[in-house]
């Protein structure tokens, strides 16, 4: 066995312990299909940011955070060598999920307080077209860990170290109503 699957192997094996002690839900359509996004309720804490649709992201607003579910994506991708190929796929399952958390977002008890969408990511080609609007995190130190954090994901995912280096750490903004004209949920 590879390293590579080894460690997949290890952590389909904590996963399920990150999910519980990280207040994250899984999300799903109305076939019951879960979607690429786990998500929770955060409030957020850096930088104020005005979004290109003009909604103001300030300290303190609540916002549904996104991560993507990545032992799962790694294991369907563990295959696939072409980083074209992969990419190409991860852009569907990610378009396919957003019309699942418009649905998920309208239905939440407290969706009146929400004002948006928030992530944090190295994958920074396509995001544009799915409506996010990018910017940097400001501060040095939880750019450092966050970036730490995701090493083994990209490690895991890409052939190397040089193409973990030279994708910057990214924040995506989508306002509420970005998200619910965009894929349907008016």
């Amino acid at each position: 066995m590879s390293l590579r699957l080894t460690i997949l192997w290890i952590w389909k094996l904590i996963d399920p312990l990150f999910y519980l002690f990280s207040r994250l839900h899984y999300i799903n359509n109305d076939k019951n299909n879960q979607s690429v996004f786990r998500v929770r309720i955060t409030k957020y804490k850096g930088k104020n940011y005005t979004l290109s649709d003009g909604t103001m992201i300030n300290r303190n607003d609540l916002l549904l955070k996104i991560h993507l579910h990545n032992v799962r994506l790694l294991n369907e991708f563990i295959k696939i060598k072409n980083d074209l190929i992969r990419t190409r796929l991860m852009y569907r399952l990610v378009l396919n999920s957003m019309p699942v958390l418009a649905s998920y977002l309208k239905g939440h008890p407290e969706e009146g307080k929400i004002k948006g969408i928030i992530g944090i990511t190295t994958i920074n080609k396509g995001i544009r077209s799915l409506g996010f609007d990018c910017y940097p995190p400001e501060n040095r130190l939880y750019k450092y860990v966050k970036k730490l954090g995701q090493l083994p994901i990209s490690l895991l995912s890409s052939s190397s170290y040089q193409h973990f280096q030279k994708n910057h750490l990214t924040y995506l903004f989508l306002s509420k109503e970005k998200l619910y004209n965009k894929y349907g949920q008016n």
